[in-house]
């Protein structure tokens, strides 16, 4: 959510970051709403001064007998008190449609961030691995014939419908491998703390990570009022939700594996086909709250932390930084991994690394005391996939395709599944 008060005193400045996410300017209309929601706070404590005036001099009229002035100055304190319930509430009301307002906004682009309109428009900083020359024409994962018997669609229809997926017997010991050592290498090499977290969330979590009120659509709610965490960053950020934490504990680096939730409401006719775009879907995330002055280092040190799990797996990647244009909602500046997908010849996103600034802090009220000294300030958060399981599960099977339609399998995760070292075409575990 972005501060009024930095609004006010730089609207200009507000606006550009606005233009160069391809935005309108907003400062006219939540400056005037914020006029008027000021004035009639102003008027209303004008009322209850002239309301606690009156109410004196009540006392003073009836002491002296002056009854024409007793009962003018009683009319006055009722007129005065039905004047501060109106302003307040009309005032109140427009309170919350600023607080609306400035949560509907995006975040405003880092300086450095490219300016430019789509996906068309990122700039590729590095790349790592050389993608394999293959003597055959390489088949999507679904496609790979020791991966069929491992992959049901079918039945994830029948139990669910579209989108979903049932694995079974060497496809699942794979992901479950992936996942472990995900978790592992972020915990050892990279010393972040495991946490476990719910999947089912409160409302006011959602609003922190920015996922309510503007994409309410994306994700799924019960019926009792709880939503399911479409990542758990939300979960892992809102740890900090309403705290005043001591400098001295940040950085708070974190990791958890969890099942994920979208409704893919925006996603129509896109990767219709195998389990590339999912309802359902695990994934290791990493989240990082961290002062103002640390955030940026952070944000290159958490995209270090996803490209090393590529590395492990011997996969081809390359990392982008997102244009203004293709920037997530809470985004000050994101990096992309893009993994190689020799089935559909491309690179396609495997992770998303952002930097929030105070975006989220301040719609959690998540603030530390600085160790100078000085009033609590809002920390910054952070976060990114390290990986998204499914999809680096994907880039293991048509990375290590052969021929037989076996697929063989990175020597990382070799001691997740008890030596063996490849998928047969039979779809066993060999």
């Amino acid at each position: 959510m972005h501060d009024i008060r930095a609004i006010r005193e730089n609207p200009a400045a507000f606006d550009e970051g606005l233009r160069r996410r391809g935005l309108p300017p907003a400062s006219p209309e939540i400056l005037a709403l914020d006029a008027d929601r000021r004035a009639k706070i102003a008027a209303a404590e004008s009322a209850t001064a002239d309301q606690n005036r009156a109410s004196k001099d009540v006392g003073a009229a009836k002491a002296r007998g002056d009854d024409a002035e007793f009962e003018r100055l009683r009319a006055l304190v009722a007129e005065k008190k039905a004047e501060i319930a109106r302003l307040t509430a009309e005032a109140d009301a427009q309170d919350a449609a600023l607080r609306d307002m400035l949560m509907r906004i995006p975040n405003l682009p880092h300086a450095d961030v490219p300016e430019g309109r789509d996906e068309n428009d990122n700039v590729e900083i590095r790349r790592w691995g050389t993608p394999r020359a293959f003597d055959f024409a390489p088949r999507e994962h679904f496609d790979i014939a020791g991966v069929k018997p491992g992959m049901d669609f079918e039945t994830a229809a029948k139990l669910s419908g579209s989108r979903f997926v049932v694995l079974r017997g060497a496809v699942i010991r794979v992901h479950r491998a992936l996942a472990q050592m995900m978790l592992d290498t972020h915990v050892n090499d990279h010393a972040l703390t495991e946490t476990w977290t719910p999947v089912l969330v409160k409302e006011d979590a959602m609003y922190g990570t920015n996922q309510l009120p503007k994409f309410a659509e994306d994700s799924y709610q019960t019926t009792d009022g709880y939503w399911l965490v479409p990542t758990s960053e939300v979960t892992l950020t809102n740890t900090v939700a309403g705290d005043i934490l001591e400098e001295n504990q940040l950085p708070i680096r974190m990791t958890a594996h969890t099942q994920c939730f979208r409704s893919e409401a925006g996603s129509a006719g896109k990767d219709t086909t195998g389990m590339l775009r999912q309802h359902q879907f695990e994934k290791v995330e990493m989240v990082s709250i961290t002062t103002p002055d640390t955030s940026l280092a952070e944000h290159e040190r958490m995209t270090r932390c996803a490209e090393a799990i590529l590395e492990k797996l011997e996969l081809p990647y390359r990392t982008i930084v997102l244009c203004t244009g293709d920037m997530g909602f809470g985004a000050q500046k994101t990096h992309d991994l893009e993994v190689w997908l020799p089935g559909q010849n491309r690179y396609r996103e495997i992770s998303s690394v952002s930097v929030c600034g105070d975006f989220q802090a301040r719609r959690m009220n998540a603030r530390f005391r600085p160790a100078a000294g000085g009033k609590p300030e809002f920390v910054h958060t952070l976060n990114g996939s390290g990986l998204a399981v499914g999809r680096t599960l994907i880039a293991v099977l048509e990375n290590g395709q052969q021929a037989d339609g076996s697929v063989t399998l990175p020597a990382a995760l070799h001691p997740y599944l008890g030596g063996k070292t490849r998928i047969a075409p039979d779809g066993s575990l060999a």
